[in-house]
């Protein structure tokens, strides 16, 4: 395992621990069951989190790990595991440390965005499953409108360092594909949990060949 330390970010996971349940609620729990549905096999979950994930997991899944850098998270998610209808083990990692096996899926959900580099993250996600393995993701991007784009664009530096590295105008459908994945379903649509969230999200399944 690597250094975790530029991972923690207490002020942000208070406050994102305080908010997360008026999220889901407000549409983002549906969203995960649409990420999760048919998954089978051992799946890799990179950046737990709190474990949000955990009770949409269908019976078909042997076995999850979950790998989260952040060190409240990562306790948060330790007592998710718990309740959750599939086995789930919690470990310290990130995109870049992953643990070994090839696994059936991996699954990313409002990660990449935060992630130091996407393409160098998903190359480590893409050794770690089997030919053949999936890639379930649900993650916010940039908008196709050209002037909300612009603007994600300018305040990108500075949401960034507030907001623990997250990056609101990544073109996450490309960085997927340059990864060698092959993209079977995506879905764009506009979601907006929050009043300052940023809105354009996508959902779908790629493969490793």
């Amino acid at each position: 395992m690597s250094d975790l330390t530029t991972f923690q970010h207490p002020r942000i996971v208070r406050m994102h621990e305080r908010i997360s349940q008026r999220v889901e609620e407000r549409g983002s729990a549906g969203h995960r069951d649409r990420l999760l549905a048919g998954l089978t096999g051992r799946v890799l979950e990179i950046g737990a989190g709190n474990g949000l994930n955990f009770t949409h997991y269908p019976p078909t899944v042997t076995e999850v790990v979950a790998v989260e850098p952040e060190n409240h998270l990562r306790t948060l998610a330790e007592r998710a595991a718990h309740d959750g209808p599939v086995p789930v083990t919690v470990v310290a990692g990130h995109a870049e440390a992953l643990p070994p096996g090839d696994f059936d899926a991996a699954v990313v959900s409002l990660v990449l965005c935060s992630v130091p580099d996407q393409r160098r993250s998903l190359a480590h996600i893409h050794r770690a499953l089997r030919p053949g393995g999936e890639l379930r993701f649900y993650e916010h991007v940039r908008s196709t409108r050209r002037l909300l784009g612009l603007v994600e664009d300018l305040i990108t530096p500075l949401w960034s360092r507030l907001g623990g590295g997250c990056h609101p105008n990544r073109d996450t459908t490309e960085a997927i594909r340059e990864s060698g994945f092959i993209i079977d379903t995506l879905d764009r649509f506009t979601f907006r949990p929050l009043p300052i969230a940023p809105s354009s999200h996508i959902l779908g399944r790629a493969h490793r060949p």
